[in-house]
């Protein structure tokens, strides 16, 4: 196995980890979007600000976890 640098592995988790996500915030979002009884997209583009605060703590809940998930990874 090739032994690499912790600076350099450390890069390539945090990418790997940012696009991981990325990946299960769009999930998440199209999951939601089905259980809901509107448009996700359509209420942010009408300026719903209820619908813009309800998907930022989606996004910042999922990010939390996976963060959490992540980091305790590296241990």
């Amino acid at each position: 196995m090739i032994e690499m640098p912790p600076i350099l592995l450390n890069f390539v988790y945090v990418i790997l980890g940012g696009l991981l996500t990325l990946v299960f915030m769009k999930i998440s979002c199209i999951v939601f979007n089905r259980m809901v009884n509107f448009n996700i997209s359509e209420e942010l583009a009408k300026g719903n600000i209820a619908v813009g605060l309800m998907v930022m703590g989606l996004f910042i809940g999922i990010g939390i976890a996976l963060g959490m998930v992540i980091g305790l990874g590296l241990s």
